[in-house]
């Protein structure tokens, strides 16, 4: 396969079906990284907090606020 770069001069813009190709195998490599990032950090996360009670904990700060109020 020729490498259709070598094809293009200096001065002219890029040809519009290389150009959709490029960009088509980019947001394939984004829609890629983005399903690898949910089911090996996010879906992990997720269960973890399940199976932990659920819910989010409250912050340090918080605890330390609650105790003030009720001394």
């Amino acid at each position: 396969m020729d490498n259709p770069f070598k094809k293009i001069l200096h001065d002219e813009e890029l040809p519009e079906v290389l150009r959709e190709k490029v960009l088509n195998d980019v947001a394939m490599i984004k829609l890629s990284i983005d399903v690898a990032d949910l089911f090996v950090v996010k879906y992990p996360n997720a269960i973890a907090d399940l199976l932990n009670g659920g819910g989010a904990r409250p912050s340090d700060d918080m605890n330390k606020d609650d105790k003030k109020e009720t001394d």
